[in-house]
């Protein structure tokens, strides 16, 4: 259960990632989350689902039984099995598949242990304290040794798709990063890392900063190695203030995705994935996280999807945003609250389908399949294309 970055020999060789092009992968067969993120119209809406592998499923729960969280996430042959598993289960269903992995590896690659417990989640057995702890942070983080397994994760699952359907890449924003890293775990306050955002504002940014330059080249080396889109995850937005985000996370979400984007833009083959974040809880910030050069912008349950559409048009797509316990109800429940969430959004362009947040532990798996044929039901016929007898099957 414990996992703190192993640092190889300081004169060891860091392994060489090159970069990788739809050239070096097969064909990809179903670009719909591309098309959409451009701002495309559509034939459907696609749709993904924040934690599609995960404990919910009984594939998945047998290969924890045998293989510790972050041995997984390190392993790139059982990452890449545990990523396949739903897209195999919803053959058909699914239109973009996420690489398995956590945002607390970045924290890891900083120098901090960090534990995954039992029913209990994440946990920081030693996590800062106080400014005099960031002493204890790697000062330059070597990103393709710490974390390649990564990139060799996405490189393999890209492959083992066989292009059938697009592959995420994802990383944790600077500021949920930081309140993990100071708070030790989860907390329903975050009182402790809020305290260093009043009482050490120059050490908090200059903490944001460095774990800012990590997420910059980590998510570079994602796309390098095959991720055809990004997401961004701040799942602690929400707890600031809004003066606060616009001064600790803001800019940082900012400096991520335009540093991100210009890193492959000037590589000697140009890539230009999709990037989206989540920025859970920041209603107030709604507009503002649509300028900040994000393709896609994924909102949460809370919001009413008419609301989302009005205030922001088609500035950016838009992704989300079912309460997950919706998949506790029956079928009929299911394809209501789709049909509502769906005639909120619109269907023919800017917008993907998912949850407002990760999928349970106890949800029924046959539920999010409810969840999942609804979507693509009602959105075909929504946007006037009927299914094929292959579809129907």
């Amino acid at each position: 259960m414990t996992q703190k970055n192993e640092q190889p020999a300081v004169d060891a060789p860091t392994k060489v990632y090159p970069t990788l092009t739809d050239a070096d992968f097969p064909p990809l067969k179903n670009d719909l989350i591309l098309r959409v993120a451009r701002g495309e119209s559509v034939e459907r809406v696609p749709v993904w689902i924040m934690r599609q592998a995960g404990r919910y499923l009984p594939e998945f729960r047998q290969a924890r039984e045998r293989n510790d969280f972050f041995t997984i996430c390190r392993s790139p042959e059982l990452a890449c099995e545990v990523t396949l598993q739903p897209i195999d289960r919803y053959d058909g269903l699914l239109d973009a598949s996420i690489i398995f992995c956590d945002i607390l590896v970045v924290p890891q690659a900083l120098g901090l242990e960090v534990q995954m417990l039992p029913k209990q989640g994440p946990h920081f057995p030693a996590p800062l304290v106080d400014p005099t702890h960031m002493s204890r942070l790697v000062e330059k983080v070597n990103v393709d040794r710490d974390l390649g397994y990564v990139y060799e994760a996405i490189t393999l699952t890209r492959k083992k798709l066989d292009g059938r359907v697009p592959l995420f890449g994802f990383a944790g924003a600077p500021w949920t990063l930081m309140a993990y890293m100071i708070e030790g775990g989860g907390s329903k306050t975050l009182n402790k890392a809020k305290t260093w955002l009043y009482k050490y504002p120059k050490e908090s940014h200059a903490l944001l900063q460095r774990t800012t330059d990590v997420i910059v080249e980590y998510l570079v080396g994602q796309a390098k190695s095959g991720a055809q889109l990004l997401q961004v995850f701040d799942s602690w937005a929400g707890m600031l203030s809004p003066s606060q985000f616009e001064l600790f996370s803001l800019p940082y979400l900012k400096q991520v995705v335009e540093r991100v984007k210009k890193s492959l833009a000037d590589l000697p083959t140009p890539l230009n994935p999709p990037i989206s974040v989540f920025a859970l809880g920041a209603h107030h910030a709604l507009e503002k996280l649509a300028t900040l050069g994000y393709d896609i912008v994924q909102v949460d349950w809370t919001m009413d999807p008419t609301s989302v559409r009005s205030r922001l048009g088609d500035k950016v797509t838009l992704q989300g945003n079912a309460d997950p316990s919706l998949l506790y109800g029956d079928r009929e429940t299911i394809r209501i609250a789709v049909k509502k969430m769906m005639d909120g959004f619109g269907t023919r362009s800017h917008y993907i389908a998912n949850l407002g947040h990760g999928m349970y532990p106890d949800h029924d798996p046959e539920h999010l399949k409810w969840y999942l044929e609804a979507i693509k039901e009602f959105s075909t016929i929504a946007n006037g294309r009927k299914r094929t007898r292959e579809e129907n099957k």
